[in-house]
């Protein structure tokens, strides 16, 4: 009970209604972006002929998603073979007004746990966001590249399944230092008040770790998981994978953040901007 004591006030946390709110507000954004996102990535590979990169960008979805929603967007792809022979402007605008949503509640969520009342302009928050879109698109794109030259240099030396195994490993000794670093960005960036970045380097990397372990707790779950979605949701079952995955994951993030604003946060009606050690 005394190892159980310092979760509880996070698992009451989990039981407020309006954090299930923020939950599946994040989730639902997150499945209007991911094929806009997922396009323009798959764009990216293909003007510069790189096949490897674009193998990568299927390996990451199928790592965070499962494996058939990777099959499926895969599939997805070949409904659109002409898609990809100039930019799409739509995906890219569906992407930025779809991922901004994503940082709304979240920085909404991110506020009532440092305890600040008054949030940012929709303008505001609309450069936040972007500023982080941007960075935390530029970190999945270091992820991808350096996935897909460990993807090429195991093609030169020939397949096997020694070979599958290694580039597993480096994919996620690549993947989870990025995510723990695009963590970092949004824990110190977007809530409405100073918050330092010492502080919140160990949640990053706690939370980074959590995601990792919940991914693989999910694939141990995965056949029965499926099946069920199958039955119940018929041809939409990806769809409700993304939203489910999504919400779970980011009731994770927010979690740390939780954790991480204890003993910061103001006595009531004293402030409302609380300033954290850096």
């Amino acid at each position: 009970m005394r190892f159980l004591r310092p979760f509880w006030p996070t698992v009451k946390y989990w039981m407020e209604v309006e954090v299930h709110v923020f939950g599946f507000s994040i989730a639902a954004n997150v499945l209007l972006s991911f094929f806009p996102f997922f396009l323009v990535l798959v764009w990216f590979c293909r003007s510069i002929g790189w096949d490897a990169a674009e193998q990568a960008v299927y390996f990451g979805m199928g790592d965070l998603f499962g494996r058939e929603v990777e099959q499926q967007l895969r599939h997805g792809i070949n409904w659109i073979p002409n898609r990809f022979r100039h930019f799409s402007y739509t995906s890219l605008l569906l992407l930025l007004f779809t991922a901004n949503g994503i940082f709304e509640p979240m920085e909404v969520a991110l506020n009532r746990c440092w305890g600040v009342t008054k949030h940012r302009s929709f303008l505001m928050n609309q450069v936040v966001s972007m500023g982080l879109i941007f960075a935390c698109g530029s970190l999945a794109l270091l992820s991808i590249v350096l996935s897909a030259a460990n993807i090429e240099s195991l093609r030169a030396n020939g397949e096997s399944s020694i070979a599958a195994v290694i580039s597993v490993f480096f994919y996620k000794m690549a993947a989870l230092p990025v995510l723990m670093l695009a963590l970092l960005l949004i824990y110190w960036k977007l809530p409405n008040t100073e918050v330092g970045w010492r502080r919140m380097v160990p949640v990053a990397m706690a939370v980074g770790l959590i995601l990792e372990a919940f991914k693989y707790l999910m694939k141990a779950i995965w056949p029965w998981f499926l099946t069920k979605l199958q039955v119940e949701y018929g041809p939409f079952y990806w769809a409700v994978i993304i939203v489910l995955v999504s919400f779970l994951a980011s009731m994770i993030v927010l979690a740390g953040a939780e954790w991480a604003s204890r003993g910061a946060r103001p006595a009531a009606g004293i402030s409302s901007t609380p300033e954290s050690p850096r």
